[in-house]
């Protein structure tokens, strides 16, 4: 290992070392990195599929609203709440279709894709604009365009800076749901969210993750739209916005593992991958933090379901949280019996599912210490949905470092495909991850845990990217809602398949929830 660290040390030149210190990340970092991609990354080990009954919950009617109400009672308290929404990036995958189009040797629609596409058109929330921005550049509306078979010039003005710009602006800023007073972006979509269970004491905190290039057009959209939401909701809305840090860009690497240089010698850094933004959410200060991609927003006619399962994860994790100080106090005091010490294992074993094989071989003193570890520490309830076979990771039962059996979330990435056991629980796996979270960040005495020291750095994963026809890896950072918050306590619960509506293509928006 001495001998490769020495080697690595070597391929770095003065400019490398000024490059890299000027990102905020440290020589050693980067050498590291440059180890994970010779070493990888191991992959876990599985016990099961979490499911109903065995690791996910499926409360009852009578359940459902006790949770709720203790979740209103919660917000009465003046508790400091925040809804935290990853929005970098553009939506530029959400068009790959349509870009193909305008590039492909045909002119008119082909594909099953483009004929929805087309035909859809006047069911696009961003059809108005379209249309007028259709009229200025091309000399006809829509419906002149189309019938005059002008498929390509209709896609250039969505995708281009001369039309909509679609094609670079970020997702949170796409118009998506037709409303009668005018049409909402998902940014909007979210702050009505905040307003109908993430508020408290008349105001609403709303973070969003945005890349730099779009900060100042989500800034500018905030203003425009925040004052209507205020007044229509009656609270004042505390609007945030982080970047992604340099500090958590990864170095990229030959396909032989040695760093990869750009034209002009420099190193290639890229995005570590959402699991950089724990140092965002490690900045934000609350009791509770809600997490929700961009795109899974529905029109206000279906928002009841989201909103009521939301308040019951919400319900869920603060009786949890409350129920686990609890019993912290009452270790902190050295005064309980071994009979309170039973009652606690059982509320670490059955109510957080985190198990330990030989816990019974523990004396008294070492028990202690255990759980106090295992209590003390963030959580997280997460809203799982049926699944229905949409790509991405899933709720898990995993061994941890430590030999405790707990919850996971677990992308493929992280699964040995040559493993035929642990492949048959991940593709007959009862549920999915939605991305639906809701967090407890702060500790017992009320400070902040600090947490990148939860993150399973081991979690990561080696992607196989491309730069001007060049062949590279790229390392991506344990994942925010996998290996980044791998050392929580963590409860699934499952939710309703419709509170689950991503927008991946732009045809998405034309499926009935979206209308």
């Amino acid at each position: 290992m001495r001998i490769i660290y020495h080697i690595l040390i070597i391929m770095l030149n003065n400019n490398d070392l000024q490059q890299i210190a000027k990102r905020g990340i440290t020589e050693e970092q980067v050498n590291h990195q440059l180890e994970q991609f010779k070493t990888g990354f191991p992959f876990l080990r599985l016990e099961a599929a979490a499911s109903i009954g065995h690791g996910v919950l499926a409360p009852t009617d009578e359940e459902r609203k006790k949770f709720i109400d203790c979740w209103n009672q919660y917000k009465a308290e003046g508790h400091q709440i925040v809804k935290f929404v990853p929005a970098s990036g553009a939506a530029s995958r959400m068009f790959k279709d349509v870009f193909a189009f305008v590039d492909a040797p045909y002119d008119e629609p082909q594909t099953a894709f483009e004929k929805e596409y087309f035909d859809g058109m006047k069911k696009f929330a961003f059809h108005k604009e379209l249309c007028e921005k259709c009229k200025k550049n091309e000399g006809g509306d829509l419906k002149t365009l189309l019938a005059e078979g002008k498929y390509k010039a209709i896609a250039r003005q969505m995708l281009t800076a001369e039309g909509l710009n679609y094609g670079q602006l970020p997702k949170g800023l796409l118009l998506f749901h037709n409303y009668e007073d005018g049409p909402r972006t998902p940014m909007e979509e979210h702050l009505v969210e905040a307003a109908l269970y993430a508020a408290s004491d008349g105001q609403a905190n709303v973070h969003f993750t945005v890349s730099h290039d779009h900060l100042e057009l989500f800034k500018k959209k905030v203003a425009e739209k925040v004052d209507k939401y205020a007044e229509k909701y009656g609270i004042k809305f505390n609007i945030s916005f982080s970047e992604q840090k340099p500090s958590t860009d990864t170095i990229a690497a030959n396909p032989d593992g040695t760093p990869f240089r750009q034209e002009d010698g420099s190193l290639l850094f890229r995005p570590g991958g959402h699991g950089a933004l724990i140092q965002n959410l490690n900045d934000i200060e609350a009791d509770v933090v809600f997490i929700k991609n961009i795109d899974n927003v529905v029109p206000d006619r279906l928002k009841d379901v989201t909103v009521e399962y939301k308040q019951l994860l919400a319900g869920i994790l603060v009786g949890l949280q409350a129920r686990a100080f609890e019993y912290l106090r009452l270790l902190d005091s050295g005064k309980y019996t071994h009979e309170q010490l039973e009652e606690i294992i059982r509320f670490v074993q059955r109510d957080l599912c985190c198990r330990k094989a030989d816990i019974k071989d523990l004396e008294d003193a070492e028990l202690v210490i255990y759980l106090r570890k295992k209590l003390n520490r963030p959580m997280r309830v997460c809203g799982v949905v049926k699944n229905v076979g949409e790509p991405g990771g899933g709720p898990f039962l995993t061994y941890n470092q430590d030999g405790t059996v707990s919850l996971q979330i677990l992308e493929s990435s992280q699964i040995d495909k040559k493993n035929a056991e642990y492949m048959k629980m991940f593709t007959e796996g009862t549920h999915f991850n939605p991305v639906d979270l809701v967090c407890a960040t702060r500790d017992y005495k009320g400070n902040a845990f600090n947490l990148p020291e939860f993150v399973d750095q081991k979690t990561g994963f080696i992607s196989q990217k491309s730069k001007n026809g060049r062949d590279l890896q790229a390392l991506e950072l344990p994942g925010l809602w996998n290996g980044a918050m791998s050392d929580w306590s963590t409860v699934f619960v499952e939710v309703p398949l419709d509170t689950f509506n991503p927008v991946k293509t732009v045809n998405d928006l034309l499926r009935e929830q979206h209308q």
